[in-house]
């Protein structure tokens, strides 16, 4: 099994997230921690386009995340979740998944995501893959249909794994492929210094922010501003005096002024 954590600064987490409710490790807390993640903490990955090294230690994870109010991707995001939720006592699997949503390339497993088992069943836990995912945990073993606000997921299957999928209009998305094999540690180490180094990476070219709330998902990207309300997109290009404008706004992520962001290589 993965290497125990480090000591979690729970009262600080927990802060960080607005969560001031129950913490008996069950589905219904599972649930409301979920949610209150994956609507406070922002999807992004600006420290990359800074020229910082993005780091998955437990102390380094909470100095970002939790005391500095910055956001971070998947490695990020869900190292830290399974932390606090395995100091509330919840059995927590990490594993690791190949993304599928936006392209038809068999792409490496470059995705975290846990696997949670409570109260009798293994539930699909991910606070870390940004504006099409999860705002609650899903049933792995049940079919059916996940309704979370103005989204849909649903769990399928495939020869030997799962497909996360999200409803796009009458269709199916793939987001992502998984199995149910444990990840260690060292899998996530690989997998993020590829995510943050590699020149076929999407997060080393251009600035993304990501946030999610029950009824609006806002996305920054490549200098393009959107909104998304279920089935409803707006969007504009921003000038490049407002990003940091903007990801103050929309993202409560604030940089000095002057700061600026440039793709990895690019000096």
């Amino acid at each position: 099994m993965p290497e125990p954590y480090s000591t979690v600064d729970l009262a600080a987490y927990l802060e960080r997230i607005g969560y001031a409710g129950d913490r008996t490790p069950s589905r219904a807390t599972l649930d409301a921690l979920h949610l209150a993640h994956a609507t406070h903490i922002p999807f992004e990955n600006l420290d990359i386009l800074l020229g910082r090294p993005i780091r998955l230690d437990l102390a380094s994870l909470q100095a970002k995340l939790v005391h500095g109010r910055r956001g971070g991707y998947c490695f990020e995001q869900n190292r830290l979740f399974a932390a606090v939720l395995e100091t509330l006592g919840f059995a927590v699997t990490p594993l690791a998944a190949r993304v599928r949503f936006g392209t038809s390339a068999v792409l490496p497993r470059t995705h975290m995501l846990l696997l949670v088992d409570v109260d009798g069943g293994r539930h699909l836990a991910d606070v870390g893959f940004g504006i099409f995912g999860l705002l609650l945990p899903v049933p792995l073993d049940e079919s059916g249909e996940s309704r979370q606000f103005a989204w849909t997921y649903r769990v399928a299957r495939e020869p030997g794994q799962y497909v996360l999928q999200m409803r796009r209009g009458a269709a199916w998305a793939d987001l992502y492929a998984f199995t149910p094999e444990p990840q260690y540690p060292v899998d996530y180490e690989m997998a993020n210094h590829y995510t943050s180094t590699h020149p076929s990476s999407r997060f080393v070219r251009a600035p993304i922010a990501q946030r999610s709330t029950l009824d609006v998902r806002r996305m920054l990207r490549d200098g393009i501003y959107s909104e998304h309300r279920g089935e409803a997109v707006t969007q504009r290009t921003l000038a490049d005096d407002e990003l940091l404008e903007v990801l103050a706004d929309e993202f409560e992520l604030r940089f000095p002024k002057g700061t600026r962001f440039r793709p990895r290589g690019a000096g």
